[in-house]
């Protein structure tokens, strides 16, 4: 409803606080979390959409992996990458929304086959991730991956190919329902001639169909900028994203209701996100108690996740492994549909695979190493419950947990090891 999106009146707390870090980053350590909670929710919204300033540190690896994977021209290398921006980055939103745009833009280096390509077209995402809709929907159709990925070299005046057309139209602005197999075809000759030559876009004006064509109703010159247009003018472009943001951000399975107050608001801010985040990330719906612990993690936020919370110096390309393993292969989506995600990230085999993932971190040290040695707190029990769960277990949860503790043998590290492991075994932890 419309007053779900009006700003909310929750009382401010680390729950609060830990519930906005998870949703808009990977995970939070129990320093990120207290600095929110002193914030408060005006602070915190107004950090994470400014630009923050990335450390020396940060600066200086991202260089040196970056140079790494253009130099191996092994995508293995370009998801450590870009993984180490996911852990690292003083701006964890623009990294949440750079996958966000990487899964609803779809492109696999499988076929593109090109390290520097698939890292601009990484590049353009991120760039805009706070920035304009429109903006990149008119540079993605420009842009050399997406145009290699869907054969546009072969959209041609005499035979157009309608792959760019279609999935411009069903994945990346409309959804299905909302155009005809006419509007697909007139649009495919709007897009011939958009082509590669040399590594870069290029415009065949020879390969390119001037003549009339007739798009949702509507009939013109058109050519892909202006099919472009069209389908941000149609009803349907706000109500499309509207739910995938709502899925991402808020619930697994967003009313009509909710569709329609966000797509009111992405209309009324013309496609520019940094508004439009702003109203939701502050508004009764996402902070309402049917969106808490709602979502089902994606393998690359129970990862990240994990290593955020834990402070793990990360093995990244161990995690990346594991992350395809788990179904999301970072720049090797498995369709031009990218991952459905939700229910379908859990399984016989990935439940037990993401069980496993917390012996492998905290006992065998296969993906990293995580330090409990400065660890000193008065109830380790409470504290990594509320650090990895940040919810209420119930009382024979904690008993259980208490009594798990007073049977571990050891040094007090190995005993904090042990209890984060169970922790992070429970089926709550699954959920963010």
């Amino acid at each position: 409803m419309a007053n779900d999106m009006q700003r909310t009146d929750v009382e401010w707390s680390r729950r609060e606080a830990t519930h906005f870090l998870w949703r808009t980053g990977f995970g939070a350590s129990a320093d990120e979390i207290q600095q929110v909670t002193t914030d408060g929710l005006d602070k915190a919204i107004d950090r994470l959409l400014s630009p923050q300033t990335e450390s020396a540190a940060f600066g200086k690896a991202d260089a040196v992996l970056r140079q790494a994977a253009f130099d191996s021209g092994n995508i293995a290398d370009l998801k450590a990458w870009w993984l180490h921006r996911m852990t690292a980055s003083a701006n964890p939103l623009v990294e949440k929304l750079t996958l966000l745009w990487h899964n609803h833009f779809a492109t696999s280096n499988a076929k593109v086959d090109s390290v520097p390509l698939m890292a601009a077209q990484n590049d353009l995402l991120r760039r805009e991730s706070l920035g304009s809709f429109r903006r990149v929907l008119y540079d993605i159709a420009k842009d050399v991956a997406m145009l290699v990925w869907l054969d546009s070299n072969s959209n041609r005046k005499r035979h157009p190919n309608e792959n760019f057309a279609r999935e411009v139209m069903e994945l990346f602005s409309l959804g299905v329902g909302n155009y005809s197999e006419h509007d697909i075809q007139e649009a495919a000759r709007a897009f011939t001639g958009w082509h590669v030559r040399n590594g870069e876009f290029w415009f065949n004006a020879i390969q390119h169909d001037t003549g009339e064509k007739a798009v949702f109703s509507k009939r013109g010159h058109f050519d892909g900028g202006e099919v472009i247009e069209l389908c941000l003018e149609h009803p349907a472009c706000p109500r499309f994203l509207a739910f995938k943001l709502l899925r991402q951000f808020v619930e697994p399975s967003p009313s009509r209701e909710h569709i329609d107050a966000l797509a009111a608001r992405i209309r009324q801010h013309n496609f520019e996100w940094r508004s439009i985040l702003r109203e939701l990330f502050s508004s009764r719906l996402f902070f309402s108690e049917q969106a808490r612990q709602s979502i089902i993690k994606s393998p690359v936020e129970l990862l990240l996740g994990a290593v955020r919370q834990l402070k793990a110096k990360p093995n990244l390309q161990s995690l990346a492994r594991l992350s395809a393993e788990l179904g999301q292969d970072l720049f090797e989506p498995p369709t031009v549909k990218g991952w459905d995600g939700g229910r379908l990230w859990i399984s016989s085999t990935t439940l037990i695979q993401r069980a496993n993932f917390a012996t492998a971190l905290l006992k065998s040290n296969q993906l990293g190493s995580v330090s409990f040695a400065t660890l000193r707190v008065e109830d380790d029990v409470n504290y990594f419950v509320q650090l990895l769960l940040a919810r209420d277990v119930g009382a024979e949860a904690v008993a259980e947990l208490r009594q798990f503790m007073k049977n571990q043998t050891g040094d007090p590290e190995t005993r904090l090891r042990s209890l984060t492991q169970f922790v992070m075994q429970m089926p709550e932890y699954q959920l963010t």
